[in-house]
């Protein structure tokens, strides 16, 4: 059973995952529109990760008898920029939503709350990986700059990422 404050905050996270998908939808569907598919797929890869980001914690708040509220999600915006101020934005988005995991860890530390603590593990791998990956995308893109040859190579090798799995559930 968590206590009414995790409850809260993860109820809060669920939430902010959902904006999150939305966000890299909307990213995906801004770089459709400018003509690169594989930036396109690779956020909409990222939509789909932040779905089960989102279903992994709905489940854990009612296996742990807890009370789902779902909220309201934000509109994200419908432009970006360049496929540089995409993925900029990309980071500070991942490095957000880092610091949110932390804090719920934080949380659960205080509240002592362990099971919450292994379960966020996950979350705390999963955020370490979220800023690489995105990192790994950004170091040749400041590299290549505006060059059309450069981002079309990088269009390419993005249209290549493989959808994500979700984890195995415990039994």
């Amino acid at each position: 059973m968590i206590s009414k404050k995790i409850q809260d905050a993860l109820n809060e996270q669920v939430n902010k995952e959902f904006y999150s998908a939305y966000l890299y939808l909307a990213m995906s569907a801004y770089c459709d529109g400018i003509g690169l598919p594989g930036f396109s797929k690779w956020m909409r890869f990222q939509y789909e990760e932040e779905i089960i980001h989102v279903t992994k914690m709905y489940d854990y708040i009612l296996s742990q008898g807890g009370d789902m509220h779902l909220q309201q999600i934000d509109e994200p915006p419908k432009t970006y920029g360049t496929p540089l101020e995409i993925f900029e934005t990309t980071l500070a988005h991942e490095q957000m939503v880092t610091k949110r995991i932390n804090d719920l860890m934080g949380l659960a530390m205080d509240e002592r709350d362990y099971a919450t603590q292994t379960f966020m593990q996950w979350y705390v791998t999963e955020q370490v990986e979220e800023e690489s990956n995105v990192n790994n995308v950004l170091q040749p893109l400041r590299m290549v700059g505006e060059d059309k040859g450069g981002l079309m190579m990088i269009d390419q090798q993005l249209g290549q990422r493989l959808a994500p799995t979700p984890p195995v559930a415990a039994q």
